[in-house]
């Protein structure tokens, strides 16, 4: 069967418990209809990017399953109409990464990259130019009439 990854984003107003009773209620969605879910993580409450229906956060979810097409399908048609249910995600995927995902990870864990110790640009740091010379007068650009 094709394997899938959901991510789910809930209301903010959801306990936390009611959330993660949607997961169990869309995995036997999907038991009934023929699939299974490998994995499930709640990410918990994170703040969006932009407003969804008057809500700046929402509960996030990702469900790994190994199921077929059509209860893929089912499954979406229910969250759509589902009414705590704001966004769904889902990516057909040719196998699961093994452990937690990124965003479960710390921030230490994760593998940073070849990034220069001196910050963005790296190398020496340089004097900035002063405007105005040394006595401490204000710069001149040329539109400035007061002398």
């Amino acid at each position: 069967m094709p394997l899938y990854e959901h991510v789910m984003i809930a209301r903010q107003d959801l306990s936390n418990a009611q959330a993660e009773g949607l997961i169990e209620h869309f995995s036997t969605v999907l038991a009934d209809n023929g699939g299974k879910v490998v994995e499930h993580e709640y990410w918990g409450v994170k703040t969006m990017a932009y407003k969804i229906n008057k809500n700046r956060k929402g509960h996030y979810a990702l469900l790994k399953t190994d199921a077929p097409a059509s209860a893929v399908l089912e499954m979406e048609r229910l969250m759509r109409l589902h009414d705590d249910v704001m966004r769904v995600l889902t990516i057909k995927v040719d196998a699961h990464v093994e452990g937690p995902s990124v965003q479960m990870q710390k921030r230490d864990d994760r593998e940073r990259g070849d990034r220069p110790e001196g910050g963005f640009g790296g190398g020496e740091r340089r004097e900035r130019p002063s405007f105005g010379g040394d006595r401490g007068e204000r710069p001149s650009f040329g539109g400035d009439r007061r002398r």
